[in-house]
């Protein structure tokens, strides 16, 4: 009998997760999740809430750093405190939060097997199963230093969780995805040996075929993606105005374009841009959250852009201020945070549930 009742549970446990899967999440959103973040308890130390100012160009010398422990490289502060991306506990209420947004799927900074972040990566998928979220990834600098390295990130993200049912799949191309950070950095003839049919590496009609997408950054770049063999283009970046990419009024013509040439287009919405204290002469990008209306202006042009899939940035990139997840009102060393109020901690997290639903599945 209790083995009859086990059965019974496990098989109304698949089917939430497949109502869930159809009903309640949209799987053509991506929301740039970051697992960089580390504590003295569980990874030794402060990872990421312990940051430097950055360097505006290599004439400037500032040496100025934030420990963490309350004084943090980012202008908001986390409800849930200096966390690290390998707690468990994190991670169960990081994806538990995803899902009350209506996002479907995470994609999740890649900065290598042998970086600190790499032994979260397994304890975000399988928190990310139980809530029916998927988990795709983006290709970090570090790793994307030419197109062979990439396509080595690929193929081990593929031999290594292809398997696990959180693993993201395009319902159409049955294919994975990779988001492609400053993909421009290299030219475009580098990336056709691995991602175009010919190329010499390439990983087309083999079982790491993907549909890899670059960044999309200046006016006339639709050639380099052409040349270079990339499925589709993204933007990344929540300060309107910053790249011809970023900026809404472009989105229109971008998804067109997408559209006639067979390619994917996930340009990226965001709640607004502060990294004011990691990047003080970058002021000119910064973009007030404006109680929210920025936010929904940005996904008011998403829809009117008739997108097909759109990014979200970020849930938690908290040093360039474009974080979903509840921030704090909070003070410390002298030094008082931005936060969100009037509006409660997880307003950005409600209001996104609210503009998905509404965003075509």
């Amino acid at each position: 009998m209790k083995q009859s009742i086990a059965f019974i549970l496990l098989l109304v446990a698949g089917i939430v997760a497949r109502g869930q899967k159809a009903n309640n999440l949209n799987y053509h959103a991506f929301c740039f999740y970051y697992n960089w973040y580390g504590s003295p308890a569980i990874d030794g130390q402060r990872h990421h809430w312990a940051h430097p100012v950055m360097p505006q160009n290599d004439k400037d010398t500032t040496k100025q750093f934030f420990p963490g422990d309350g004084d943090i490289g980012a202008d908001y502060y986390p409800q849930a405190g200096e966390y690290s991306s390998a707690d468990s506990v994190v991670i169960e209420r990081h994806m538990a939060q995803v899902a009350a947004a209506g996002i479907g799927v995470i994609a999740v900074t890649w900065l290598g097997q042998g970086d600190y972040t790499y032994r979260s990566v397994p304890l975000i998928l399988n928190a990310a199963q139980r809530h029916g979220v998927n988990v795709c990834f983006q290709v970090e600098p570090v790793v994307r230093k030419t197109a062979l390295t990439t396509k080595a990130a690929i193929v081990f993200l593929i031999d290594r969780f292809g398997d696990h049912p959180a693993f993201y799949r395009n319902e159409q191309t049955r294919r994975p995805i990779f988001f492609i950070y400053d993909s421009y950095m290299l030219p475009a003839q580098q990336w056709a040996r691995v991602l175009s049919d010919t190329g010499s590496y390439s990983i087309r009609h083999t079982a790491y075929d993907a549909d890899v997408i670059g960044l999309w950054v200046n006016k006339d770049d639709e050639q380099s993606f052409i040349d270079g063999g990339f499925d589709g283009m993204y933007t990344y970046f929540a300060s309107s105005g910053f790249t011809y990419g970023s900026t809404p009024a472009n989105w229109s013509y971008m998804q067109a374009w997408a559209s006639q040439h067979h390619k994917l287009f996930i340009p990226s919405v965001g709640p607004g841009y502060n990294d004011n204290r990691i990047r003080p002469w970058n002021k000119a990008n910064t973009k007030s959250r404006q109680q929210g209306r920025y936010y929904d202006e940005m996904f008011a042009a998403a829809l009117k852009a008739k997108l097909k899939m759109v990014g979200i940035t970020s849930f938690n990139e908290w040093h360039e201020g474009t974080q979903i997840e509840p921030a704090q009102p909070f003070t410390s060393n002298g030094h008082t945070y931005e936060d969100y109020l009037p509006l409660p901690p997880d307003y950005y997290l409600q209001r996104t549930k609210y503009w998905l639903e509404r965003f075509g599945k």
